[in-house]
């Protein structure tokens, strides 16, 4: 999609539709929508409207991923001098909010610009390791 105001409403409303209608939790899909609505924010202030960004929203076992993918891969999430309780500032808390919501987000270089990648954990989540190492090729 290209960005502009109307396409991010219609993300905003498509993420968050998708995900209660799968059954994800209403606050984990929320904060889904709100998490994709920044990260399309920051892909327009890195290239400019009507850029072409691809946004991904996937349910896995473990929660739902929002991945944002810009044309600009020089122009990486900065971080502002705003604290995040600065009740005076009208902008500067973005990736305040994306560290409170899906902690350890990350970003990767692609051949054609930059990925924005956040996990939002389901709330009934559990981390569980069935197998760590390496099966040295052998099939079962």
């Amino acid at each position: 999609m290209n960005v502009c105001e109307e396409n991010l409403r219609a993300v905003r409303e498509v993420t968050l539709a998708r995900l209660v209608a799968a059954g994800v939790d209403g606050e984990v899909a929320e904060s889904a929508r709100l998490v994709a609505s920044e990260l399309i924010g920051n892909a327009v202030r890195a290239c400019g409207d009507w850029a072409p960004v691809v946004v991904e929203v996937e349910q896995d076992s473990k929660g739902v991923w929002v991945k944002v993918h810009d044309p600009n891969p020089a122009r990486l999430p900065v971080r502002s001098s705003t604290a995040p309780d600065d009740d005076q500032a009208e902008s500067g808390r973005g990736l305040w909010l994306l560290d409170a919501l899906a902690p350890g987000w990350d970003v990767a270089l692609t051949p054609i610009g930059k990925q924005v990648r956040c996990h939002l954990p389901a709330p009934d989540a559990v981390r569980v390791s069935i197998f760590s190492g390496d099966l040295g090729g052998t099939e079962r």
